[in-house]
């Protein structure tokens, strides 16, 4: 779903994007057993980022980011330290800021214009954990 609001957006506002290939068992590889936050989170953040400036580099780009850097449920300063660790293995520059005062109306103008929102950052064990939470205050 959140895939489908991607096309849709970056459709309307004329905005290329590209898609990195799915696969979940590289992902729980690299965890190896560390399915607890922090430890997976920050596992799969390195695998992201690193990807990322990988690309960016490649298509020679002067700086990348993470739109996780808006979410106030992240760990902003572990996402910087890995961007910019990331940024300096692949010879580019990751840029960041305090985006987080804008989570609220980011969401609020989301809901009104019908785009997705999910309530999980994506891998199976936020996707379990929050539905747990979701039972359990139901």
């Amino acid at each position: 779903m959140r895939l489908e609001a991607l096309k849709i957006l970056s459709k309307d506002a004329e905005i290329e994007f590209e898609q990195a290939e799915y696969e979940p068992k590289i992902f729980f590889n690299e965890i190896h057993g560390q399915d607890e936050p922090p430890g997976r989170c920050s596992i799969c953040w390195r695998m992201r980022l690193r990807e990322t400036a990988k690309r960016a580099s490649a298509l020679g780009f002067e700086y990348f980011t993470t739109t996780l850097l808006v979410s106030p449920y992240q760990d902003t300063s572990t996402l910087e330290k890995i961007g910019e660790e990331e940024a300096k293995s692949a010879g580019i520059k990751f840029f960041t800021a305090d985006f987080k005062s804008g989570f609220r109306q980011a969401h609020e103008t989301a809901k009104k214009c019908g785009i997705y929102c999910q309530k999980y950052c994506g891998c199976l064990y936020s996707e379990i954990e929050r539905s747990r939470k979701h039972k359990k205050n139901a």
